[in-house]
């Protein structure tokens, strides 16, 4: 008998969805197939400039993509899918999101943060590689939307469950696999590491209502930002020797939301082809 993840129906919310080459995006295609209602909240980021060309264009265009055009494509084959193009550093998000969805298509019951800020940076004075150095603002653009959004998102997805009595929940994190701390991204990976305990706490307070709350930390993703050199080289970290793809991500987000998962939460799963391992 085929597995049913039971997940036809459900609503689920993802943010950061806008890029199609992205995992949020993946997701949401992955999530639509099993039969889910999607809705993404996203704000696309301002297009490269002329100059720039190779892997960071290709990277920063697909970040620059309407959210409207990944919804358009999930309704072309066939999903139920709506769009918000929305700032998560706004603290006002949270209720604005799960208002849209509610009124597209009923309760949420799945929530996927995504969503990222990233401006790689370090503590050196004089960075060099298109580095910053790390100062108050850079840190509070990072901590807005990668961690304080999802824990208001959490927040809000926890109020209005209780408030109608669900007893069926999904959150699932997406973070990364250097989230404990490394060089030439330090306010991304700081934040990211605090989504992980916010994550681990929201899953001992949340369970009690039916909630579960899981962390996917990904390892190298091709999303556009890899060029072929150094997707080669960092084929190489893995033991399955390839670099991830979003649907590698996406299919372990379906497992999370499934029926089947019921008895995880509160755990980080490292998704690298083996890269963590070593």
């Amino acid at each position: 008998m085929p597995i049913d993840p039971r997940l036809r129906d459900r609503v689920a919310v993802i943010t950061g969805a806008n890029s199609p080459l992205g995992i949020g995006a993946a997701i949401a295609r992955a999530l639509a197939r099993q039969g889910s209602k999607v809705v993404l909240a996203s704000l696309p980021e301002t297009p490269p400039s002329t100059a720039v060309t190779g892997a960071d264009a290709t990277y920063g265009n697909a970040k620059a993509t309407d959210t409207d055009h990944v919804r358009d494509a999930l309704r072309a084959d066939g999903a139920d899918a709506e769009s918000l193009a929305i700032d998560l550093a706004d603290p006002a998000a949270a209720p604005t999101i799960f208002d849209h969805a509610e009124t597209a298509f009923g309760p949420v019951e799945i929530l996927i943060n995504n969503a990222a800020h990233c401006v790689p940076d370090t503590f050196q004075p004089e960075p060099v590689r298109g580095l910053v150095t790390v100062d108050a603002a850079g840190l509070d653009a990072h901590h807005a939307v990668n961690t304080r959004a999802p824990a208001l998102l959490m927040a809000e997805f926890h109020r209005r469950h209780l408030r109608r009595k669900a007893r069926w929940g999904r959150i699932i994190n997406i973070s990364t696999d250097a989230a404990s701390g490394a060089a030439d991204e330090i306010s991304y990976w700081a934040t990211k590491n605090a989504l992980e305990s916010l994550s681990r706490s929201a899953a001992v307070e949340l369970g009690p209502a039916g909630t579960t709350v899981n962390i996917i930390s990904p390892g190298p993703v091709q999303t556009g930002w890899l060029n072929d050199d150094l997707a080669d080289r960092v084929a190489e970290l893995s033991p399955l020797g390839r670099i991830g793809r979003p649907d590698d991500i996406a299919d372990l987000a379906v497992f999370l939301a499934s029926h089947q998962a019921r008895w995880i939460t509160g755990q980080t799963i490292y998704a690298g082809g083996g890269k963590r391992m070593l």
